[in-house]
């Protein structure tokens, strides 16, 4: 894939996660104990061969300049190639409400001056590892213009309502994207990803400013469809698209069955972020912890079951600690229970403060919260 570059494409849902993303946008949210969700993109594109990636970061860029920096833990910070950081710029207004069209309306001299013909181009909130070069050799052997990849989903508890559904012929070519209204027990789910030519993309972008007939990249291609080779690739789980707080939840939580990590964090591929020099994790009076990503640099005197912990969290004796994800440098206090939460980073749960939500609405706690008790 040494022709093709990434486009990582701001997905701009933050709202849906309440004070989760107060500061942060949703791509930067913490995942599988010492990663962010943002790490499994670039990583996935940097393992299938690609040199230059570009993130469009939204307005909320600082914990993103803090986390990716020049893109040194994923090899992206080569003279030539790299990782291009793009906030918004303020355009006219009527090229603003077209969403990701503005984002890439906005770069296209960097289009100009890649020497790759092709574009990955990713959704924010959309998490894979998968080895592509099956998929590229058809993109570029077919002569198609664009290829969606997709994810064949079993929805029989209507888990997926609402997200896209593509439409293909016998042949694999896509005929539309529509959405899923949970008609059906399994349907093929749009991954929010594509390769795309180069000069395909620039003239979606040009033609949809100029005539302003669609809001997104997605619309563009869906009304030049009978003019476009559309093709589909059908992608491999675990696959999962973060919307909201809890697909978030449920994301995380996923990572406790040992299939499911070993697919996104093994089998795949490595996965890059950050590093963070932190001691080995203590576990002091013998507590009781089960099926727990646990990151180094925690203090553990409590019971920790079926739950997230981030570096640095101290977890106080005879404190219990479920079905929870407890983020970077927070303390769960002597006695204290937390079931069903999400504990964002520095916050405090103080001595014996029970805190319970459920697997459907789970309880949050802002970054620096603290919680008493009454």
């Amino acid at each position: 894939m040494d022709n093709c570059f990434g486009l990582i494409s701001y997905n701009n849902k933050d709202g849906e996660f309440a004070s989760l993303c107060k500061s942060r946008p949703s791509y930067m949210l913490p995942y599988g104990s010492r990663y962010r969700l943002v790490d499994i993109i670039i990583s996935n594109m940097v393992n299938n061969g690609i040199r230059s990636v570009a993130l469009y970061t939204g307005e909320k860029i600082r914990s993103t300049m803090d986390h990716l920096s020049d893109g040194k833990p994923w090899s992206l910070n080569s003279r030539f190639h790299g990782l291009f950081l793009y906030p918004p710029i303020r355009q006219n207004s009527l090229i603003e409400r077209l969403g990701d069209i503005a984002d890439f309306y906005s770069t296209l001299n960097f289009f100009k001056v890649l020497r790759e013909e092709n574009a990955l181009i990713v959704k924010s909130n959309v998490v894979f590892m998968e080895d592509l070069d099956q998929a590229y050799n058809e993109f570029i052997s077919s002569d198609s213009d664009i290829m969606l990849f997709y994810v064949r989903k079993n929805d029989e508890k209507k888990e997926f309502v609402n997200t896209n559904k593509l439409h293909l012929d016998e042949n694999g070519f896509v005929t539309n994207i529509g959405v899923n209204l949970g008609t059906e027990d399994s349907f093929n789910m749009f991954a929010e990803a594509m390769f795309i030519k180069k000069d395909v993309l620039v003239s979606l972008v040009k033609e949809t400013v100029e005539r302003g007939n669609a809001n997104s990249l997605k619309d563009a291609i869906i009304k030049n469809k009978n003019s476009l080779k559309i093709n589909s690739y059908e992608l491999n789980e675990p696959l999962v698209l973060i919307n909201d707080i809890k697909s978030y939840y449920d994301a995380n939580l996923h990572l406790l069955d040992r299939e499911n990590f070993n697919d996104m964090f093994i089998n795949n591929g490595k996965v890059m972020t950050k590093t963070k020099d932190e001691p080995s994790t203590i576990y002091k009076n013998n507590p009781e912890v089960k099926n727990s990503l646990i990151a180094n640099g925690c203090i553990i005197e409590g019971d920790v079951e079926s739950s997230i912990v981030f570096r640095g969290v101290k977890i106080g004796k005879g404190a219990i600690v479920k079905n929870s994800i407890i983020m970077q440098k927070s303390e769960i206090q002597e006695g204290a229970v937390v079931i069903n939460s999400i504990i964002d980073k520095y916050a405090v749960i103080e001595k014996d403060v029970s805190l319970v939500g459920s697997t459907n609405q789970p309880a949050i706690i802002e970054k620096y919260g603290k919680v008493q008790k009454e």
